[in-house]
């Protein structure tokens, strides 16, 4: 603050800061630009319809968050670096957790329920944000420490949200194209786009339920400022643009939900990658359903995989032992109904398998009485996880096999023939195919 004679001037009030004032206004006012509530004519827009779409997806994203850490917990990251996907995780694995083995559907059902309930959101969520893009350009960017916050919350909410969507889904459809791996970019993801989810819903939810729970039309109370100050005329009501939304969700879950059904159900599963029907087999194939990845594309050499050459070698505390197909269907074997789930959702119902117990393995190189973690080698020369790592709980429950047959025939080539891992409730990619080595012990 200046004096002068009897006037006193505040440095920041003066006419530079009027000039500024007054621009900041005019940019507000101007009907031209985004930033001017003018600019967005649409009628629909209002705290009502856009607090509706945002409580349904305060329930729907929270089960995404949920099952999608179900999901990453089931890949056992904290067992050895051999399945850690994300090193350096530090604190933010600390809910992780020696995956179950019962019920056998588990991770049929999680995965499922994440990758069909991520598809059928979309409609919502990019309603969601049309509902609230005036918001983005709103001026001044902060009015309060709360406002600021909740803008910041707003802005990482957004980039967080479409983050994890697109690559979501572009790993499920397209084997994923972004650089980089998958499962660290989601995995982060996931967690800074929560954090910003918890800090918007602390500060929007009450408004949201009060703004649902006015009257039918009523469009004041906070939110009141999306409502356009010069609307287009109307062409359908808010119900009917939720409808609308609510159409496109419904048709997005029946065109996905499918592929994790058999039967008709699956043929209705067009955008899934693995939909469309079951798929067909010729006889004494032990196939007649979904895999993810073929014998030609893992690289598997047929002069490898002869019965006259594979050998499995199994180590353990008690040495080593070298088996031919042969010789383990000396050994005792045993039957299971296990599906497979595959982290993109989809998954089979029960197959027939039958093999040699995992555990009985373990017992053959020292260890009878207390099956240990397994490390598991594929002869698979391309894509990810040629290497599995298991927990000691999944070695030691009883339906988990090392299978040589499916559905009453030996294994195809592309279904892991001469031998591969089958578990319950396990991601598809830990039930290694073309195994060639195991090796009991700590990981």
């Amino acid at each position: 603050m200046i004096r002068a004679g009897r006037q006193r001037f505040v440095i920041g009030s003066g006419p530079v800061h009027g000039v500024r004032r007054a621009y900041r206004q005019g940019m507000r006012d101007d009907p031209r630009l985004p930033s001017s509530p003018g600019f967005w004519r649409s009628p629909l827009r209002g705290p009502w319809f856009t607090s509706v779409l945002g409580l349904v997806l305060l329930v729907g994203i929270t089960v995404l968050f949920v099952t999608g850490l179900v999901s990453y917990a089931a890949y056992n990251p904290d067992l050895s670096p051999v399945n850690d996907q994300t090193p350096g995780k530090g604190i933010l694995g600390f809910y992780l957790f020696d995956w179950p083995t019962h019920p056998h559907w588990l991770y049929r059902l999680t995965q499922g329920v994440h990758v069909t309930l991520g598809i059928t959101l979309v409609p919502i969520l990019l309603a969601k944000l049309w509902s609230v893009v005036p918001k983005l350009f709103e001026l001044p960017p902060a009015r309060s420490f709360t406002h600021a916050l909740e803008r910041i919350s707003l802005l990482l909410l957004v980039g967080g949200v479409l983050f994890e969507f697109v690559t979501g889904i572009l790993n499920v459809q397209l084997d994923y194209v972004f650089p980089g791996s998958f499962y660290p970019l989601h995995f982060y993801g996931a967690w800074v786009f929560f954090a910003a989810f918890v800090v918007h819903v602390a500060l929007r939810a009450p408004a949201a339920v009060r703004n649902v729970r006015a009257r039918r039309g009523e469009q004041v109370g906070e939110g009141a400022e999306l409502v356009s100050p010069r609307p287009d005329p109307p062409t359908f009501s808010r119900r009917g643009a939720l409808g609308f939304v609510g159409g496109g969700a419904l048709l997005l879950l029946l065109t996905t939900v499918g592929q994790s059904f058999d039967g008709l159900l699956r043929r209705t599963a067009l955008l899934a990658p693995h939909g469309g029907g079951d798929p067909e087999s010729p006889p004494g194939s032990g196939g007649g359903f979904q895999i993810n990845k073929t014998a030609a594309y893992a690289g598997i050499r047929t002069g490898e995989t002869r019965t006259d050459a594979w050998r499995l070698v199994v180590t353990g505390r008690g040495g080593t032992v070298r088996l031919t197909r042969a010789d383990l269907l000396r050994l005792p074997l045993h039957d299971a109904a296990l599906p497979i789930a595959c982290v993109e959702g989809w998954s089979t119902s029960d197959q027939r398998w039958r093999g040699v117990r995992l555990r009985d393995l373990a017992a053959l190189v020292g260890h009878a009485d207390d099956p240990p973690d397994v490390f598991v080698e594929s002869l698979q020369r391309h894509g990810a996880f040629r290497h599995a790592a298991l927990r000691a709980n999944q070695v030691a429950d009883p339906r988990s096999l090392l299978a040589l047959y499916v559905n009453g025939a030996e294994l195809s080539p592309d279904h892991g023939y001469p031998a591969r891992v089958i578990v319950p409730a396990a991601p598809g990619v830990l039930n290694t195919k073309w195994v060639a080595r195991l090796t009991f012990g700590d990981l």
